[in-house]
């Protein structure tokens, strides 16, 4: 297997592992995780550091405080798909806490209206 070598703004040769490699040929997650998805590092997690492969203590590194799904996919410059499966693995095994789903608080309007009033004066 060879790395793909690419260069970055800066000028300097990195290298990038195939999606495929870091999941070991998987293209599913086995939890149905969303995007929006926040994932939290746990004590278990935290205990492991040094034994997990690089790209999950990455990960456990970047949950130190709640993060989505999509954001560690930007921090890590991996694709959606395979940063899936990585955090499944991940929260399977205890070393990620997931929080997702609906909230049942009810968004506070007047927030939500300067919002809108900020989005509108860009």
């Amino acid at each position: 297997m060879t790395n793909e070598a690419h260069r970055d703004g800066d000028g300097d040769a990195t290298f990038r592992v195939r999606p495929y490699a870091l999941t070991g040929g998987r293209t599913r997650a086995n939890l149905d995780l969303p995007l929006e998805t926040l994932v939290l590092c746990s004590a278990r997690g935290q205990a492991v550091l040094n034994q997990v492969g690089l790209e999950q203590r990455r990960i456990l590194l970047l949950a130190t405080e709640a993060i989505s799904l999509a954001e560690i996919s930007a921090h890590l410059d991996v694709v959606v798909g395979a940063t899936r499966v990585l955090v499944g693995d991940l929260v399977a095994s205890g070393f990620l806490e997931s929080r997702s789903g609906s909230y049942t608080e009810q968004p506070d309007i007047q927030l939500l209206e300067r919002v809108l009033d900020g989005l509108k004066a860009l």
